[in-house]
């Protein structure tokens, strides 16, 4: 890999050795003589190693790499000293340096720094290529009013310590809500350990919640550090929390109630500082009248709660997630990009998705393998939406209207049925046509239950 190297030193003899060397290895070599010189060819030039003498006049080696950090944190710093200690190495490794030599250096040695600093710099830009990646993953698509008012509850809501109760349909994003949550608190930086609540069987929870210790049943081969103590200083997510036994309830109220838990065969407590969220898609208001959840455990956990709408009731935000969605699925399978149509997209605007952005997405992804073209059209949607289940719904047009307010509903139903089926269901189109916003006609075909596959 050819790579640009920064040697900077105030001795003409070092930089026209180490010149010599760099070049010898393929490499591009800058030179500077003074720490203020070497920070404008940083900023100027990027280069991927510095090579720093510790001892400059005007600007030591040490506030040098501290500058260059602070201008681009990916370039890697090996610093050079005639007079080397423990303790400068020892501060400059704190700073940020990669490694630290003592003159007169070793061409091998300034070969092997190079060679090892670039991959060290590689290393660096693949993890923050995967961060960035699971950033956009877990990034929350959209600019309706209703998804604004759930972003608003998280600011609001992450600074905090308090618990968190995410409720709303299956497959609305409430994981995601979640992990923005922690994403902007203090804890971001730390673990985020996530329990799915409904998926373990009533005999294991427990263990997986709190952990167990060797023998403490028959299997128990060995000690299990809980999910609550994995998730110390960090936070902990309970998926499906309204799924929880009774008994399970009492000892998840137990840790928000005195912040210490019990494995499983051992009378030692341990405390742990774990910020809980949960999330479920049951009334547990409901839950609580048929005695199926704890009310005390219930005020615990809704501190602040933060309802997450259906995908129906902000349809504006799915051509963005259908962008969004292609995109990362393209990104994730190395696959070649297809382009949707904007009356493709407005089909899929106009659909129900009783599964919300989960079904959205698995939608997008299925479109995506199976369309032979680059398009992706109405057919295309069509043939998709039909293999659904959906609920067979009457034209109201059939029954007599008996009062004046039932006759224009009638009316209007047939009318908006009868302009999208001449714009071929484009729903921009048609829209625009009868001079009205798109968000409105949503509304409409909402109100009236119109779709294409029980209309057409």
């Amino acid at each position: 890999m050819n790579a640009r190297v920064l040697v900077v030193d105030d001795e003409e003899a070092i930089r026209s050795t180490m010149k010599q060397a760099i070049d010898y290895a393929g490499h591009d070599c800058l030179l500077a003589r003074s720490g203020q010189e070497g920070l404008d060819v940083v900023e100027r030039e990027s280069p991927d190693v510095v090579f720093l003498d510790i001892k400059m006049p005007g600007m030591d080696g040490l506030e040098v790499l501290k500058r260059i950090k602070e201008i681009d944190d990916m370039v890697e710093v090996v610093i050079i000293s005639g007079h080397g200690t423990m303790e400068t190495a020892h501060t400059a490794t704190k700073l940020g340096a990669f490694s630290c030599l003592s003159k007169p250096i070793e061409t091998d040695n300034i070969f092997l720094n190079i060679r090892n600093a670039l991959e060290q710099r590689r290393l660096k830009t693949e993890v923050s290529s995967y961060r960035e990646l699971a950033s956009i993953r877990h990034e929350m698509v959209g600019d309706s009013n209703a998804l604004k008012e759930v972003t608003e509850a998280i600011s609001r809501a992450a600074p905090t310590s308090s618990t968190v109760l995410v409720h709303g349909e299956s497959g609305v994003g409430k994981e995601l809500v979640a992990r923005a949550v922690h994403r902007n608190s203090r804890r971001g930086k730390e673990r985020f350990v996530q329990v799915n609540c409904a998926a373990l069987p009533e005999e294991l929870i427990e263990s997986e919640l709190f952990g167990h210790e060797r023998g403490a049943f028959t299997g128990a081969t060995q000690k299990q550090i809980g999910k609550f103590e994995q998730a110390d200083r960090g936070t902990i997510f309970l998926d499906e929390v309204g799924d929880m036994s009774l008994r399970t309830q009492a000892k998840v109220l137990r840790v928000l109630q005195e912040g210490e838990v019990e494995r499983l065969g051992s009378a030692r407590t341990i405390k742990v500082d774990a910020r809980v969220i949960a999330a479920t898609n049951r009334n547990l208001e409901e839950a609580i009248d048929n005695g199926t959840f704890r009310e005390d455990l219930y005020f615990r956990l809704s501190v602040i709660p933060i309802p997450v709408p259906p995908l129906r009731d902000r349809r504006e935000d799915i051509p963005r997630l259908v962008g969004h969605f292609a995109a990362l699925f393209c990104r994730d399978n190395n696959f070649r990009p297809k382009q949707f149509t904007p009356a493709a997209v407005d089909l899929m605007s106009g659909d129900r998705w009783r599964g919300n952005v989960r079904e959205l997405r698995n939608t997008v992804e299925r479109l995506m393998v199976m369309t032979p073209g680059e398009t992706i059209d109405t057919a295309e949607v069509r043939g998709v939406l039909r293999g659904e289940p959906r609920e067979g719904v009457a034209d109201p047009a059939a029954s007599r209207p008996s009062t004046l307010r039932e006759f224009k509903e009638v009316a209007e139903r047939a009318f908006l049925v009868e302009k999208l089926r001449e714009h071929g269901w484009n729903i921009s189109k048609t829209a625009e046509e009868i001079d009205t916003p798109r968000s409105n006609l949503y509304k409409k075909l909402e109100q009236y239950q119109i779709r294409q596959d029980s209309d057409a």
